[in-house]
C-alpha cells in the first residue's frame, strides 16, 4: 500500500528551534550520537563545504528534504540533526506531530534519488530514527493530494528500475509460488509472536470496543459464513489457506465440507497439523495447489485477503476460475484490501515499499477492477459490499503491540537488526494507511 513520500519543495520553515530543541529528549541525544560512518560529524553552519567536499552538498539536499516536508499539511513533522532542529508542516493544537532524528546524512541523499522508497530504504539501513512512526506516517497519508508529484524527476530511474523488478516477479506458476514463500514461509514461531491464537492473519472485525484480538478473529470470521449463508451440506472452496483458520472455524461451527488451498509448503504443512489435531480430517481438506489448476464445484467460495497477490494481469485469470469452481446459484466472499479509485492509476505506475520488501508481486485491486473482471468473466451479481479500514488499523496496532513486546524472542529466531526495522516499517506504515483511509479492505459477496 502506498502512502505519499516527502512532498515537493516551496520554502522551509525556520522556526522555534531552542524551544522544540529543548523538549526532544531521547531523540535528540539520538541525533547527536548517530553520526557518519565515515567518522565526520554533519557541518551545520553557514561556512563553506569542509575539505572532503560532502558538507555543502548535504547541506544542499537537507535544505531540499525540508522544504520538501514543508508542503506537509496534516500536521507537524520535526526533523534533528545533531544541533540542528527544524520544523516544518502546519501544526495545530490538535494536529498529529512526529519526530525523525537523522542518524547518517546519505538519508538526504536516498530521499532526493529514491524518494518514498529511497526513505525507506535508508530506515531499513538505520540512516534515520523517528519517535512514532505510525503518527508519521498518518501526517503524510493526510496530504495525499498535494503528493501526486512527490516523486520528482531525479527518481525517474529509480522508479523504472523498481518496476522492471515488480515486473521480473510477476505472478506466474511458478512467481506466485516463489512470492509467497518469500513472505509465508518465514517460519511459524515468528508469526505466533504477534499473531493471535487463531492464526489469523488479516483484518478482524471489532463489533465492541472490548472485545480482545482473538475474539474479533472469531466474530469476523462467523461474519464470513453468515455472509455466505453455509449450511451443513455445503461443500466450500476457500482459495489461500493461511494457516487454516477459517476451513477450521466453518467446519467445526457451521459443520460443512470445506476444500482449501495454498501454494505455501509451510502453512500447507501447519493446516494440515491443525486441522488433524482439531479431529476435523473428514470434514477439511487442504490441498498445496495454485488456484489456476482447481477442478470441481463447490457451493460456496471464499478468499480472504489472497487477491492482493494475484496480479492485475491476471485479475480476469483469477475471476474467471472462481466461476467456474462454482455450482449454480453459489455464492463467492471476498474480503479484500483495496486502493481508492482516485490513486489507482498512479498506483499501478508505481512501486512500493509494501511491494518490494513486504509482499513481492503484489498488487491491491480497486474495488471497480474486481467488479469489473466479475461481471466480464462470470454470472454473478454484486450482493453486499462493506469496508472497515478502521478495524484493520485496530488489527495492524495490535500485531505490533504484539511484535514490540516479543523483539527479544524475534532476535532469538535469528533475525537481523534490519528484518526488526522493516517490520516495525511495515506495520506503522499499514496501520497508517488504513486509519487515514489512505487505503480500504472490504468484504464483497457476489451471487446469482
Amino acid at each position: 500500500m502506498s502512502v505519499p513520500a516527502l512532498a515537493r519543495p516551496k520554502k522551509a520553515t525556520w522556526s522555534k528551534a531552542r524551544a522544540t530543541r529543548d523538549s526532544m529528549g531521547n531523540l535528540e541525544a539520538a541525533a547527536n550520537q548517530c553520526g557518519r560512518t565515515d567518522g565526520h560529524r554533519l557541518s551545520t553552519s553557514s561556512t563553506p563545504a569542509d575539505s572532503d567536499g560532502t558538507s555543502f552538498l548535504t547541506r544542499l539536499l537537507r535544505r531540499g528534504v525540508v522544504n520538501n516536508l514543508n508542503n506537509i499539511k496534516g500536521g507537524q513533522i520535526v526533523l534533528l540533526d545533531g544541533p540542528i532542529c527544524e520544523e516544518s508542516g502546519l501544526p495545530t493544537s490538535d494536529s498529529p506531530s512526529a519526530r525523525i532524528a537523522v542518524c547518517n546524512p546519505r538519508f538526504y541523499r536516498r530521499v532526493a534519488l529514491g524518494g518514498s522508497l529511497g526513505a525507506a530504504e535508508s530506515y531499513l539501513d538505520g540512516d534515520w530514527e523517528c519517535d512514532d512512526l505510525t503518527t508519521f506516517f498518518r501526517i503524510l497519508a493526510r496530504d495525499l493530494q498535494s503528493s501526486a508529484s512527490i516523486e520528482g524527476r531525479a527518481t525517474a530511474v529509480a522508479r523504472r528500475i523498481a518496476r522492471l523488478g515488480h515486473w521480473l516477479g510477476r505472478n506466474t506458476r511458478r512467481g506466485s509460488r516463489k512470492n509467497i514463500e518469500a513472505h509465508y514461509d518465514l517460519g511459524d514461531d515468528f508469526f505466533r509472536l504477534f499473531l493471535d491464537s487463531t492464526m489469523m492473519y488479516s483484518s478482524a472485525i471489532f463489533e465492541r470496543e472490548d472485545m480482545t484480538l482473538e475474539e474479533a478473529q472469531v466474530a469476523r470470521l462467523d461474519r464470513i459464513c453468515r455472509k455466505l449463508e453455509l449450511r451443513r451440506s455445503d461443500h466450500v472452496l476457500e482459495i489461500g489457506t493461511g494457516w487454516g483458520g477459517f476451513a477450521l472455524h466453518a467446519a467445526r461451527d457451521y459443520g460443512c465440507r470445506v476444500t482449501t488451498t495454498t501454494i505455501s509448503k509451510n502453512q500447507f504443512e501447519t493446516a494440515k497439523q491443525r486441522i488433524r489435531q482439531a479431529g476435523l480430517d473428514d470434514r477439511v481438506t487442504v490441498l498445496y495447489q495454485d488456484y489456476r489448476d482447481l477442478r470441481g464445484k463447490y457451493d460456496k467460495l471464499v478468499s480472504i485477503e489472497m487477491i492482493e497477490a494475484v496480479g492485475l494481469r491476471y485479475f480476469d485469470a483469477y475471476f474467471a476460475q472462481c466461476g467456474r469452481l462454482l455450482n449454480s446459484g453459489g455464492r463467492m466472499l471476498l474480503q479484500a484490501i483495496v486502493m481508492p479509485e482516485r490513486r489507482y492509476d498512479q498506483y499501478l505506475r508505481s512501486v512500493d515499499f509494501i511491494q518490494k520488501y513486504i509482499f513481492p508481486g503484489g498488487c491491491l485491486p480497486s474495488i471497480t477492477t474486481m467488479q469489473q473482471s466479475v461481471s466480464r468473466q462470470t454470472n454473478l451479481s454484486l450482493l453486499e459490499l462493506k469496508d472497515f479500514a478502521p478495524h484493520y488499523a485496530r488489527t495492524l496496532r495490535e500485531w505490533r503491540t504484539r511484535f514490540h513486546s516479543n523483539l527479544r524472542d524475534v532476535r532469538r529466531l535469528g533475525y537481523s537488526e534490519r528484518f526488526v526495522r522493516t517490520w516495525d516499517y511495515y506495520l506503522s506504515y499499514c496501520e497508517a494507511a488504513f486509519e487515514e483511509r489512505a487505503v480500504g479492505v472490504v468484504q464483497a459477496v457476489w451471487g446469482q
